[in-house]
């Protein structure tokens, strides 16, 4: 998953990896040469006592560090670039395949695990490509090196090298072993702990009111100490990676310098390869410790580049159309024939041979008991949803085969619980229509009964907004949407439960104001309150998913029980009649 996530994102970046790789090896070359130029200093210089052979190799030594930080610096700077990039790509990628995803895929995932995926997972793919390309290209090239430049000094002292080198590959391979399970149980338990504090965060007025606070923080600290000790576990197999380098590094440098001072008294070596020889081990050692490093880190990088193939590899199941219909002969009448939806794994099925038809000039209302399916029947005509059975048809043309498009500019939805973006009043009332003028956003502020707080707001329709719209109550963020939507002009009009936090007052007046406003368009009206839908064109009476009466208000009070006990239970018989 890695490597196919790395190869598929780093194409465009394919001639800066190449200067990348071409700067490592110089600068590698370079640190490979400075011990076999100590080692000719000492033999040639220090122990005859020529001076200028000394100056002259000092120079050329001084010479080699400096294109070697020349390059290092390169390095870096290019390779820091391209992981940015890559992080930059990947987020963007993976935002754009969420930004497809129905309502059924949003639910599969989870908006704290989706929100992991993007920042925390992509970061740690960030991190490991950075220190690839620091220490991975350098670190082999360096190792081998080491280890030919070592055999050039002296062939028998090698012996050590080859010894250790496989010692620290099998010590270093069987803690990664352990360290893989323990990071991908890491991130799954940072998914809780971001989990617990979404839902600790928007519900906080739910548990202030209910005195909760140390219920919910018992919860966050179980996720937090859950998280801890797994971060505890991998940590200690961290810790335990280091010290088991170092002993077995300095093991073998006792190694060489006890076979070493035995070489150099029989005259097999000089004193300048055994300085050059030692040189080498820990250039040896370094690289592998640096290899370490980076074993330590794809354990968990692994597992977050599976999560965001996770994501990007998830198909919507709302397909866009592949030979979409951009025009449509009629305007603004909304069929559904047979409408069926079943939830994945669900025992039975939501709506069940849905028939309705809504034309424009009319208001229909959709009534029933919770649970009924009424807002699942709206979800499926701006296709969050694709119904699993039966057709939902826009100007008579299938929701499936309309163009995205076309089929966003004839609905507008007004949700059952509306959603404000961070920004101002006239930044969300533009959402959906960024050319309209402010005449406009205070006739649909007018209509949705808005007007008079926005006007009391400080800077009219350059109010800010905070996120989700907390700093407005539930009644004015309602209103706020419904008068986003009135900007929009769309030909349909979805309202799914729209007005349950008016007051009866303002209720009556935004229907009344709604009438001539939505006067040619088609309207949907989903309501709980009789007092909300008595007034419709044509009322659909919903039981468990299935459409049990049709028809106006008076006449259903007299055909249909299950629409008659939903309106007693909110009106007298009297104020029905």
């Amino acid at each position: 998953m890695l490597i196919s996530l790395l190869r598929t994102h780093l194409t465009p970046y394919k001639r800066t990896l190449g200067w990348l790789v071409v700067l490592q090896l110089v600068q590698t070359g370079g640190t490979l040469s400075l011990p076999t130029l100590n080692a000719k200093i000492i033999d040639k210089g220090v122990v005859p006592g020529d001076t200028g052979y000394i100056l002259r190799f000092g120079a050329l030594m001084l010479l080699v560090s400096a294109v070697q930080v020349v390059c290092n610096i390169g390095a870096v700077r290019l390779g820091a670039a391209a992981a940015s990039g890559l992080a930059r790509d990947v987020r963007a990628s993976v935002f754009a395949r969420v930004q497809t995803f129905s309502a059924r895929e949003m639910g599969e995932f989870g908006p704290p695990s989706l929100i992991t995926r993007t920042t925390n997972d992509v970061q740690q793919i960030q991190m490991l490509t950075l220190m690839s390309f620091t220490i991975v290209i350098s670190a082999p090239i360096m190792a081998f090196g080491s280890v030919a430049m070592a055999l050039g000094q002296d062939v028998p002292l090698s012996a050590v090298l080859l010894a250790v080198v496989p010692v620290l590959t099998v010590c270093v391979a069987l803690i990664i072993r352990r360290m893989r399970p323990l990071f991908r149980k890491m991130q799954g338990r940072l998914d809780e702990v971001n989990r617990v504090m979404r839902e600790q965060i928007t519900g906080i007025r739910v548990v202030r009111a209910f005195v909760k606070d140390d219920y919910e923080q018992g919860r966050f600290r179980e996720a937090n100490t859950a998280l801890t000790e797994v971060q505890l576990g991998t940590g200690r197999l961290m810790a335990l990676m280091f010290p088991v380098v170092m002993t077995t590094v300095n093991l073998a440098s006792v190694a060489v310098i006890w076979f070493g001072s035995h070489r150099v008294d029989s005259g097999g070596m000089e004193i300048g390869a055994l300085t050059a020889f030692l040189a080498y081990l820990m250039q040896t050692v370094m690289s592998v410790m640096m290899a370490t490093f980076m074993f330590m880190m794809v354990p968990r990088a692994e597992i977050c580049a599976e999560r965001v193939q996770e994501v990007l590899r998830t198909e919507s199941s709302v397909v866009p159309p592949a030979e979409p219909v951009h025009t449509v002969a009629t305007r603004g009448q909304l069929e559904l024939r047979g409408a069926g939806f079943h939830y994945p794994g669900a025992e039975a099925a939501v709506l069940h041979d849905v028939d309705l038809l809504a034309r424009p000039g009319e208001t229909t209302a959709v009534i029933g008991s919770t649970g009924s399916g009424k807002s699942t029947l709206l979800s499926l005509v701006p296709r969050l949803f694709d119904a699993t059975a039966g057709s939902v048809l826009v100007d008579g043309v299938d929701v499936r085969d309309l163009d995205p498009a076309a089929l966003a500019s004839a609905v507008g939805l007004v949700p059952q619980h509306p959603y404000l973006f961070t920004g101002t009043v006239a930044s969300n009332l533009r959402y959906g229509r960024p050319d309209a003028t402010d005449a406009e956003l205070w006739e649909a502020l007018k209509v949705a009964q808005a007007k008079e707080f926005v006007e009391r707001m400080e800077g009219g329709l350059e109010a800010p907004i905070g996120q989700g719209g907390s700093n407005v109550s539930g009644g004015q963020r309602q209103r706020l949407s419904i008068a986003r939507t009135l900007v929009h002009r769309p030909d349909i009009y979805l309202f799914d439960d729209s007005f349950s936090a008016l007051d009866y007052a303002t209720d009556a007046a935004l229907r009344t104001a709604l009438a001539s406003w939505t006067a040619e368009a088609t309207v949907v009206i989903v309501a709980q309150r009789v007092a909300t839908i008595r007034e419709a064109d044509r009322i659909l009476v919903l039981d468990e998913g299935r459409v049990v009466g049709e028809g106006r208000h008076e006449e259903l009070m007299t055909q249909n029980e299950t629409y008659r006990e939903i309106v007693l239970s909110q009106l007298t018989e009297q104020e029905a009649a």
